[in-house]
């Protein structure tokens, strides 16, 4: 019996944990934006050297990969322009959580709030940083119109579902990493390797209706890959193509398995992290 009531204690705090955090927004929205500011508090066009960045690394690899695979640039190149902006939401979750209570370390320790608070952070601020970089997605419609329809407002649920992910991947690489500090070089060489696997500068559907069948075969191997599902989950109604419900359905449960697990771990270690990091 003592066993029982101490497992659903430690579910209760769990879940405790994760709903105080969330009314904490006030809170960590604020942190989140000073985090921007402060980045580049000292830089005359502010926040938006982030679009600028973006917009260059894409327009040129957009010219270069247009021109390996032989493709017209008014398609490679909204194709890799969203790409990248959906990956950098992926990746910075996926670094900056890894990161994310060894650098919040002294609020951790000194200041009485729910670990969440800083992974609500976290995913506000990627959040930001997406919303500033889908100003150049603006201007590439309006030089190249994509044909969007009401299909199209699917980006809005489907970036809801990226963000949801984004919080427990934040969540569960956090506590692993401030246990296990060699975890963050490992996890940063695998997002590394992960964006040339997932295609986001070369057009996946290039590959998989190629004429030769040993290239086409090989190309049906990136459904493995689970950032291929989040990647076209989103980008596909942004260009205004028609939705492919297999990645939502591989999304979905990738979710629900990614929470359950990060609901164990919390469980288990949530009360750990002060002492860890």
């Amino acid at each position: 019996m003592a066993v029982t009531a101490s497992s659903n204690a430690a579910w209760a705090g769990a879940r405790k944990d994760l709903v105080a955090g969330w009314r904490s927004r006030e809170l960590w929205a604020h942190l989140g934006w000073q985090d921007i500011r402060q980045r580049y508090r000292r830089s005359v066009l502010g926040p938006i050297w982030i679009t600028i960045s973006m917009a260059v690394t894409a327009v040129a690899l957009g010219i270069l990969y247009a021109g390996l695979f032989g493709n017209p640039l008014e398609e490679q190149l909204p194709y890799i322009l969203v790409g990248f902006i959906v990956w950098a939401f992926i990746s910075g979750c996926i670094l900056e959580g890894a990161d994310v209570f060894i650098k919040n370390e002294g609020l951790i320790k000194h200041l009485p709030a729910p670990i969440s608070v800083h992974v609500y952070r976290l995913v506000w601020r990627q959040t930001l940083l997406f919303a500033h970089n889908l100003i150049v997605y603006a201007v590439m419609l309006f030089i190249w119109p994509q044909p969007l329809d009401w299909s199209s407002l699917l980006a809005f649920p489907a970036f809801a579902l990226l963000a949801l992910n984004g919080a427990w991947v934040a969540l569960l690489f956090g506590m692993a990493s401030s246990r296990f500090r060699d975890l963050n070089p490992i996890i940063g060489s695998v997002v590394q390797l992960m964006f040339f696997l997932t295609p986001i500068v070369w057009i996946y559907e290039d590959f998989l209706n190629s004429p030769n069948p040993a290239i086409a075969e090989r190309a049906r191997l990136a459904e493995i890959n689970p950032f291929l599902h989040y990647i076209e989950m989103i980008r596909r109604p942004m260009l205004g193509e028609e939705t492919v419900w297999r990645h939502w359905a591989v999304v979905l449960v990738l979710t629900l398995v990614g929470w359950a697990v990060t609901l164990w771990a919390m469980r288990r270690y949530r009360t750990r992290v002060p002492y860890w990091v």
